[in-house]
């Protein structure tokens, strides 16, 4: 497997887990996102983009890194150009690093599209600002997650919902029909071993780890 981290321009904090989940990738920056080589401690192998949010004064290290640019009236986005050229490099699986938050809102929808997309191509995807992670949810097919107890998670719909089942959970669901748009699946709590199948639709699940109980 060829496994890839995208940097890109959103919110990210450094954590233990975010550390392992990183371990062993290669790295492409998307313009901004290359202010978080620095908090990782790492150097990328690309730096892409337009280049019109670079940040000013980069140490040498990662100044010098090589670059592709991209005109700034482009069809693609930076994030999703680096996704691309992953892609294109036999990229298998991502983690996603920047993909909430930031000055973006735009952009943070964007990513988590770009994710279920891929996922749906078959790519494995993880979005990630350090403190929360975002996984797609493929239909006909449960997916176990590894989160400690009193880990707030939520399933956000980008479509209507059918057969959706939560395991494992403070609000357990069992093969429910989820309207899009509904709050049904917000803000629920892991209990045990959490499981989450679909029939039907496009869904991620976004969950807080660092907000369990256990610390």
């Amino acid at each position: 497997m060829s496994r890839y981290t995208i940097l890109l321009g959103g919110e990210l904090v450094r954590t233990p887990a975010l550390d392992r989940q990183i371990a062993g990738t290669r790295f492409i920056a998307a313009d901004s996102g290359i202010r978080h080589a620095e908090t990782l401690g790492i150097v990328p192998e690309l730096w892409v983009g337009d280049f019109d949010s670079a940040p000013p004064d980069l140490p040498d290290h990662l100044a010098s890194v090589p670059t592709q640019k991209f005109p700034a009236d482009k069809d693609s986005t930076d994030g999703e150009l680096a996704v691309d050229i992953a892609l294109e490099q036999g990229a298998t699986a991502l983690v996603l690093a920047g993909a909430f938050g930031g000055a973006r809102a735009d952009h943070a929808f964007l990513h988590l599209a770009l994710a279920l997309r891929l996922a749906e191509a078959g790519t494995e995807v993880l979005l990630t600002s350090g403190t929360q992670e975002g996984r797609p949810l493929l239909h006909r097919k449960t997916t176990v997650f590894d989160y400690s107890d009193g880990t707030l998670f939520s399933i956000l719909g980008f479509s209507e919902l059918t057969g959706l089942t939560v395991h494992g959970a403070k609000w357990p669901l069992e093969a429910v029909r989820v309207p899009f748009g509904s709050s049904l699946t917000m803000s629920n709590e892991v209990r045990g071993r959490l499981g989450v199948g679909l029939e039907q639709g496009r869904a991620l699940l976004v969950a807080h780890p660092l907000t369990s109980k256990e610390g």
